[in-house]
């Protein structure tokens, strides 16, 4: 059961982190493009992996997810939430990994294509690798070009770019939702808040499992509060991290050490040693 106290997440306000300055990079701009290439370029450098870490623990939820009887008919679907162009669908759903899709996407023969080349080749690329366990996937995200392009290669079943921050799902997501029975999030735990989360369960209508990977420089306890609200209990296994990716200079750096000493964890050997580092959150309901 998580415990604020236990996790080290204290601290006022809704992250923790009162005090602190600078901040972390953003990458806004490489998720407006056509298609993913940029996205892998600028993130090679920077090793940004924590979707590799994420594709076995994705998969062993969506399995055991997948094997819950709920009493409504068909496979509950997985939406990944802050998805972008479908990388956490790519690797749930096929024998693809993250190393692959950086070689593929940043390699002289991609470069060349126009982006109806690269998605008609994206098409074929994962059809072929399609995993018998496959699941639905949908996919949530403010971009419209990143989920659009995820649409049309086959990685998501449905998408959605309602902002959840600032209003309620539309009618079209409120539909999906209630086809939902496992949340993912590996990249967005900076910039979304519980109010997504409340939106999301409120809509469901099979019971809702959540798997999250979050930075340890923000509190993820608001959000643990508000699924606790919905009778989620959550785990966290604080003796093990997963590396993000590296930072993008000193005062990221530093902006990263900070935040998690405020937090109450410890940057030795982890944000220290140049890279920022997640937790693993899983939550499901409450057996009691």
């Amino acid at each position: 059961m998580f415990c604020e106290e236990e996790y080290g997440m204290a601290g006022s306000g809704s992250d923790g982190t009162e005090g602190v300055t600078g901040g972390k990079s953003r990458f806004d701009d490489i998720y407006d493009r056509p298609d993913p290439r940029t996205y892998f370029r600028r993130l090679a450098p920077l090793e940004y992996e924590i979707p590799h870490h994420a594709q076995p623990v994705f998969r062993q939820a969506a399995a055991e997810r997948a094997a819950l009887d709920d009493g409504r008919p068909g496979r509950p679907a997985v939406l990944d939430v802050c998805c972008s162009y479908g990388i956490n669908a790519a690797l749930l759903n096929h024998d693809v990994t993250l190393a692959e899709m950086y070689e593929r996407y940043t390699s002289p023969a991609c470069e060349q294509m126009s982006t109806a080349q690269l998605a008609a080749s994206d098409k074929q690329f994962y059809a072929e690798r399609r995993r018998s366990e496959a699941v639905p996937v949908f996919g949530l995200d403010v971009s419209g070009p990143a989920v659009d392009y995820a649409l049309e290669v086959g990685l998501l079943d449905a998408a959605f770019t309602d902002d959840l921050e600032q209003g309620s799902p539309g009618p079209a997501l409120s539909s999906a939702l209630a086809e939902v029975g496992l949340i993912t999030l590996t990249g967005g735990g900076s910039y979304i808040t519980d109010r997504t989360f409340r939106a999301l369960l409120d809509g469901a209508r099979r019971p809702v499992w959540v798997s999250a990977f979050v930075l340890r420089t923000v509190s993820y306890h608001p959000i643990v509060r508000t699924l606790a609200a919905h009778g989620l209990s959550t785990t966290v296994e604080v003796s093990r991290t997963y590396p993000q990716r590296r930072f993008t200079d000193a005062r990221e750096q530093q902006y990263a050490i900070a935040a998690v000493r405020a937090l109450g964890g410890d940057p030795a050997g982890r944000e220290e040693a140049g890279r920022f580092h997640t937790l693993h959150y899983e939550s499901r309901p409450d057996p009691r």
